[in-house]
């Protein structure tokens, strides 16, 4: 059997027995914890999805030791600067225990099996009124995006079209050439 809980912002798949390192809690060495931010416990053939939590689940720990993790090199350089830095970084953790996982059997929340969608005009009855209006209003702001391209469109044409009926004007130079002398 395990579970997957949420500890201190971090998701764990967690077994009875089992000994994981969460960030650093504020909780004294050798005391019992209770996680009841439970999403998720599988059992043998069963598994209760929680929605997001599952209600009146609860994760037993033991507190074993406060530890640092392993070193970690930063290390930032750029090349032909000359700026290189280096700095290490150890993270606080918690070793905890897993003791005991403990679902609610009264009103366990199972997984829903998935429905499939049959005919199109039942999906659009199962769309509530304001679904309807948002795509109402998009579909209103695609027609309206629409007009706009083909209002630039018709002027880009006219534009191209009053370019070919004024006659191309000869460029002249201020300079004379080297043929042509007073």
């Amino acid at each position: 059997m395990y579970a997957i809980v949420e500890i201190a912002g971090q998701q764990f798949k967690v077994e009875e027995g089992k000994k994981i390192f969460t960030h650093r809690l504020d909780i004294e060495e050798g005391t019992s914890i209770d996680f009841d931010k439970v999403l998720l416990i599988a059992g043998d053939d069963n598994v209760i999805v929680g929605e997001p939590v599952i209600d009146g689940a609860i994760v037993e720990g033991k507190v074993l030791e406060h530890v640092r993790g392993d070193k970690v090199i930063v290390f930032k350089k750029k090349r032909k600067k000359g700026y290189r830095v280096k700095n290490g970084h150890r993270q606080n953790l918690t070793q905890v225990e897993i003791i005991n996982i403990l679902a609610e059997k009264s009103s366990p929340r199972k997984a829903a099996p998935v429905k499939e969608k049959s005919a199109a005009p039942e999906a659009e009855a199962e769309v509530p009124a304001e679904k309807k209006e948002t795509k109402k209003a998009a579909v209103k702001k695609t027609a309206v995006k629409k007009e706009a391209a083909e209002k630039v469109a018709e002027k880009k044409s006219t534009a191209k079209k009053a370019a070919e009926k004024k006659p191309a004007e000869k460029k002249t130079t201020a300079r004379k050439s080297a043929g042509e002398k007073k």
